[in-house]
């Protein structure tokens, strides 16, 4: 990682299912800006890459099949 970046995560809280996305730094311990708590779940970020002569697909859902939560089906409030 080149120096002076600082990379964003995706989180969902455990305690009340806010999903969301922060910054992190060695010296911030994440916490979930609806009900501070620190009982997160780091989800897997999908990074955008693109070249002039890439094709466009549209993206696939992920395991759960319905919302793409990465935990898998039954994990999220749409299964």
């Amino acid at each position: 990682m080149r120096s002076g970046t600082m990379p964003i995560f995706e989180y969902i809280c455990r305690d009340c299912h806010q999903q969301f996305e922060t910054l992190v730094t060695a010296s911030r311990t994440p916490v979930c800006p609806a009900c501070r708590s620190d009982a997160l779940d780091k989800q897997l970020s999908v990074f955008a890459v693109s070249s002039s002569g890439a094709r466009k697909t549209a993206p696939e859902a992920g395991a759960c099949g319905t919302c793409g939560d990465p935990r898998g089906p039954g994990a999220c409030s749409l299964n």
